[in-house]
């Protein structure tokens, strides 16, 4: 591991690339609009992609950019609505086969402003969970991890904030560098709080500093609903 990872006794560092990215913006309803950087729960996201296990929750602490910022318009196709699945659970305890979404009746394209040539070093620590067994240990899933990421393996293809946009992952090079630029990101999604019925949304102000988002933790007084 690189001398910069992070300086939590069981921390881990992963290197993601892709051609495309987009961590939309909750506020844009119609046209997708992507942050600048990686959201907190995208990078969680590609991180459970490669290992996910009861036992641990994964806490991102920084998010660094390699690459500069460059972003390009697209248009992409997407299904208008959603199944309920209230009425597929009703249809399938009276035995019927609920009704499903026509794709081609419920298609909308839409534009979309995305990421280009996007490369990351996610910095984050996994802590124990109240389901870990006795058998359970840090250094156990320490190891499972970086076996996994050096050889490419993942429970599901980890994606850059929409699943059409692959995120290709591996160790982090011997050698790299952020990008020199620092600006206020303003307010940017963190997570979902499931404390709450429906989950809440949580916020945090985002700063780039040479290169690096600094990422707070959940408990702390900066992210707020």
């Amino acid at each position: 591991m690189n001398a910069r990872n992070s300086g939590e006794s069981y921390g881990v560092a992963v290197h993601v690339w892709g051609e495309y990215a987009c961590f939309t913006r909750p506020e844009m309803k119609v046209e997708r609009v992507s942050y600048d950087v990686p959201t907190p729960s995208a990078a969680r996201g590609i991180l459970e992609s490669i290992l996910w296990k009861p036992a641990i929750e994964w806490r991102v602490r920084v998010i660094e950019i390699l690459k500069p910022i460059r972003w390009a318009t697209i248009r992409r196709n997407e299904v208008g609505s959603q199944g309920s699945w209230k009425l597929a659970k009703q249809a399938m305890n009276q035995g019927k086969l609920a009704e499903g979404i026509t794709v081609e009746d419920h298609r909308q394209q839409r534009a979309a402003l995305v990421l280009r040539d996007v490369s990351y070093v996610i910095h984050a620590e996994f802590l124990m969970t109240g389901k870990a067994g006795p058998d359970d240990n840090e250094g156990k899933f320490l190891d499972m991890f970086r076996r996994r990421m050096e050889k490419g393996q993942c429970y599901r293809r980890p994606y850059l904030g929409t699943r059409e946009f692959a995120a290709h992952f591996g160790p982090i090079p011997e050698r790299y560098e952020a990008i020199p630029e620092a600006r206020d990101l303003g307010w940017m999604f963190y997570d979902f709080d499931y404390s709450t019925t429906p989950p809440g949304d949580r916020f945090f102000r985002a700063e780039l500093r040479g290169g690096r988002v600094e990422v707070p933790s959940p408990g702390s007084l900066e992210v707020r609903l």
